[in-house]
């Protein structure tokens, strides 16, 4: 089992840079895939990235591809989204998660098993 604890949200001017790190706690994190999720009010979880298990892979929606960085550090127990080129519309609640079955890269919410309590970031225009 593993326990998910993200950080780094917060409010920023439309093309700006931000940095959300996910920390996990629970043994043998390089097991799991992680990604990032986020959600709007009145609106479903939607994919953002995933990773895989060694970050030799990774999987970007189509609105942050080019502009968002997923990258996992296995030795701290961490993963990284940069949100580079901040738009309004990327504000949301930022969700990690982690999968323990898949040998691929899952990007459907149903495929993750743990997930944290998010980070919201806001964009203002």
């Amino acid at each position: 089992q593993v326990q998910l604890v993200e950080s780094g949200g917060g409010l920023v001017l439309a093309g700006a840079s931000l940095r959300l790190s996910c920390a996990a706690s629970g043994r043998l994190f390089s097991n799991y895939n992680m990604a990032w999720f986020r959600q709007t009010l009145g609106k479903e979880r939607e994919f953002v990235a995933s990773i895989s298990r060694s970050g030799g892979s990774v999987a970007y929606a189509d609105s942050v591809k080019g502009r968002f960085t997923i990258s996992r550090d296995n030795a701290k127990k961490s993963v990284y989204l940069q949100t580079n080129s901040a738009q309004p519309e990327d504000g949301a609640l930022y969700f990690c998660a982690a999968n323990s079955k898949a040998f691929y890269i899952p990007t459907a919410t149903r495929e993750y098993d743990y997930w944290g309590q998010g980070t919201q970031v806001t964009v203002s225009s």
